[in-house]
């Protein structure tokens, strides 16, 4: 048997991902996001009285909260693999990676095992964020100045 025939042989049998499925569901999860964000708005600004444009950092803790909280409680894992990236991109991923490294290494201590692996998922995304955001900040300075 060569390649071709045992490349065929695996395509056959590999289940296919459904993509356009798969958009819908990041489409719809995503915007469920936007609107839980907009509720958690509309309480702030209307029940609390806070100023919208203090509203904003507000919004993200409370996402981050609920899923950091989730992640905890194991049903996030459940959801994302029904919502797929609509929630794993934004903050809420983010929140998830680290929540998540904190469970993983909570049996060996807090510092050898939270305090050292805590960013260990999320330390490529903090590392690469903050070299785009350096570089963008000298272009823009090339370009104003």
């Amino acid at each position: 048997m060569n390649i071709i025939e045992y490349k065929k042989i695996v395509d056959k049998h590999t289940k296919k991902d459904k993509k356009d499925r798969n958009y819908v569901k990041a489409f719809m999860s995503g915007g469920l996001l936007g609107f839980i964000s907009q509720l958690i708005f509309i309480i702030f600004t209307s029940v609390f009285k806070f100023s919208e444009h203090s509203v904003s950092s507000y919004i993200s803790l409370s996402i981050i909260g609920i899923a950091s909280f989730l992640t905890a409680l194991g049903i996030f894992d459940k959801i994302i693999l029904k919502a797929r990236s609509g929630l794993i991109i934004p903050t809420t991923g983010f929140a998830h990676s680290v929540t998540s490294s904190a469970i993983d290494y909570k049996k060996e201590g807090f510092i050898n095992g939270i305090g050292s692996n805590v960013f260990h998922l999320a330390g490529s995304v903090i590392l690469y964020s903050i070299v785009a955001s350096f570089i963008l900040a000298i272009v823009r300075m090339v370009i104003l100045a």
